[in-house]
């Protein structure tokens, strides 16, 4: 936990006066029952109504003198631990965005998202505790102990006995309780991928009729998780009674031992009221040790869990620290074209996802030049969609190299790199806003005439001018307004919109029609003359008319070449367009 101090440096003001507040008010907590005391000793005692009267106002001006302190208190730990929390949680979301894909695959979204959110509360509720109560209530415990001394050390001995038992039971609770709370956190982050699955596949789940397995899976792992929760609940509610029973054990001595010491007039009656008053005050200060003991127990997991995301080290790094270039202007391509290096090489590269895994790709080497529009085809499962994230570097080559532009790609800064490149994934993903704010997003400063150019090279222009509002149309959450087919049309707009050298169409056309998709390719030569295009696709019929088309299977190329080539060398493309196509289709 030490190590995430560090975010409470602009808030050292408030971590010192506040717990300096509380200490204000815990001394002036302390003085009150010797003030009763004096009270039932000289007021009621001697029958001093007037001293009764002075001293109960002193009374209620220290009760708001402590009143006052303690809301400076609570104003100071709520600014510290809520402002630490969002450093944290702005740290944290920066850091997962340097991540490289293999880092984020590792940990998993759901646990990610816990962190972020679960333990970083645990943590902000652990700081306020600091400020409010870490040393109010050790002092309580002190500081009453010291009274009581003052008033009678023999009667303060039995409160000193009771001490060590109260050590032992707290060291009991830690000890059993902290390997269940790192426990039950790793049980939450599989209780909410399961959640994850469960909501993001919901149509698929009822298309199959497989509700009541899925409901099966998240049954266990919520009894998973409670059966913890629940061992972790016995144990810490021992803390509390245990507390309690060893106070009143002490308060029951205390009594009898005080009984015979005023029988005996060694003790007066405000002494013992004033007595009963400490005890009653430490078992109450003990009663928030051991809830704090559980706090930060929890905290002490939770800081674990976040240490460990923040100590991790992405793989794969910018080069340089250059300052991030302006985005690209639709002449860019045109004067990176006057160079003779191709546009991508990949040289002997080989790939895979884990150190022990199956390798994904294995010696690679190709070369696509400048404007040249290369299909991408293999079955599913031969490497394509890989090929294509190493282009922008997500993955970290395991042999060989890949170059973009003559430079290898590890010599970019990622930002200069991925400026580059316009990538349309498999899965097309929107952000909610509107339309030509999706379209724009990796030019904010887009205008509409490029925003509206982007649309109608990518076959969008169509049914956006039918939608009431146009470009100014609300896209619900991940595009759930939309159908499949305008999704990806919006997807491969926002790329075009980007102005990029090079375009990775990642089996984006999957939900058009043969028209579309053919208007489409039509369309990408016409925007740009000297866009290099690399269309990934499983389907003959958007890849035939590229001017290069690279077979995959198992990882390796096996064929490249147009189409008629592959026709007549590669068996592996005849075994696809067989699957496909009419002998006289494949031919034409």
């Amino acid at each position: 936990m030490l190590k995430l101090a560090v975010y409470l440096k602009p808030y050292r003001k408030e971590v010192i006066l506040g717990p300096l507040f509380k200490l204000l008010e815990a001394v002036l907590e302390l003085l009150l029952p010797t003030i009763v005391a004096l009270i039932v000793n000289h007021g009621i005692g001697e029958r001093d109504s007037g001293y009764v009267y002075r001293m109960g106002g002193l009374m209620v001006l220290m009760a708001l003198l402590g009143f006052g302190a303690s809301m400076i208190c609570q104003y100071y730990a709520a600014r510290a631990s809520q402002g630490f929390g969002t450093l944290l949680r702005n740290k944290l979301f920066r850091h997962i965005g340097k991540l490289s894909y293999a880092e984020v695959d590792s940990f998993g979204t759901p646990s990610l998202i816990n962190r972020l959110t679960n333990d970083v509360n645990q943590l902000q509720l652990a700081v306020a505790m600091l400020i409010r109560l870490v040393i109010r209530a050790p002092f309580i415990c002190i500081g009453a102990i010291i009274m009581s001394l003052f008033l009678d050390w023999r009667l303060a001995l039995i409160l000193l006995a009771a001490t060590p038992v109260f050590g032992v039971t707290l060291y009991f609770i830690i000890a059993k309780s902290s390997p269940l709370y790192r426990s039950y956190q790793r049980k939450l982050d599989r209780l909410g991928k399961v959640l994850s699955e469960n909501l993001t596949g919901l149509r698929v789940i009822r298309a199959f009729a497989e509700s009541r397995r899925e409901q099966r899976r998240f049954r266990e792992a919520s009894e998973d998780l409670t059966e913890t929760a629940v061992r972790v609940g016995r144990i810490s509610a021992l803390l509390s009674p245990v507390t309690t029973l060893v106070v009143n054990a002490a308060i029951i001595a205390v009594l009898w031992a005080g009984g015979i010491r005023i029988d005996y007039g060694n003790l007066s009656q405000g002494e013992i009221i004033a007595f009963i008053n400490y005890v009653t005050q430490i078992l109450l200060a003990l009663v928030v040790v051991s809830n704090l003991v559980i706090i930060f127990t929890k905290a002490s997991s939770s800081a674990a869990r976040v240490s460990e995301l923040l100590a991790a080290e992405p793989s794969i790094r910018s080069a340089g620290e250059a300052a991030a270039p302006a985005p690209a202007s639709p002449g860019t391509a045109a004067e990176a074209a006057k160079s003779d290096d191709p546009a991508i090489v990949f040289d002997g590269v080989s790939f895979a996802y884990s150190a022990t895994g199956e390798p994904a790709l294995q010696n690679i080497s190709v070369a696509v030049r400048r404007g040249e529009t290369v299909g991408v085809i293999g079955s599913t499962g031969s490497g394509k969609t890989t090929f294509a994230n190493l282009i922008p570097r997500f993955y970290e080559v395991s042999e060989g190299s890949v170059r973009v532009d003559g430079r290898d790609v590890k010599d970019y800064a990622l930002e200069e790199l991925r400026r580059k490149i316009g990538i349309v994934p498999q899965k097309a993903l929107l952000f909610s806003g509107t339309i030509a704010e999706n379209i724009a997003f990796g030019r904010p400063d887009a205008t509409t005439e490029e925003i509206a150019a982007a649309a109608e090279a990518a076959q969008a222009s169509e049914f956006i001018a039918k939608l009431p509002e146009g470009l100014d149309t609300r896209v619900a959450r991940g595009g759930q307004n939309l159908s499949g087919g305008q999704k990806q049309r919006l997807t491969i707009a926002r790329a075009l919109a980007l102005h990029p050298e090079i375009l990775i169409l990642d089996d984006s056309s999957s939900a058009l029609d043969f028209a579309t998709d053919a208007a489409l390719r039509r369309a990408l030569r016409a925007y740009s003359r000297d866009l290099t295009v690399l269309m990934i696709s499983q389907r003959v019929s958007t890849v035939r008319q590229s001017d290069r088309i690279i077979v995959m299977d198992d990882g390796r190329i096996v064929g490249t070449g147009s189409h008629e080539e592959l026709l007549r060398d590669c068996a592996v493309y005849r075994d696809i367009c067989d699957s496909q196509l009419s002998g006289e289709e494949a031919r034409r």
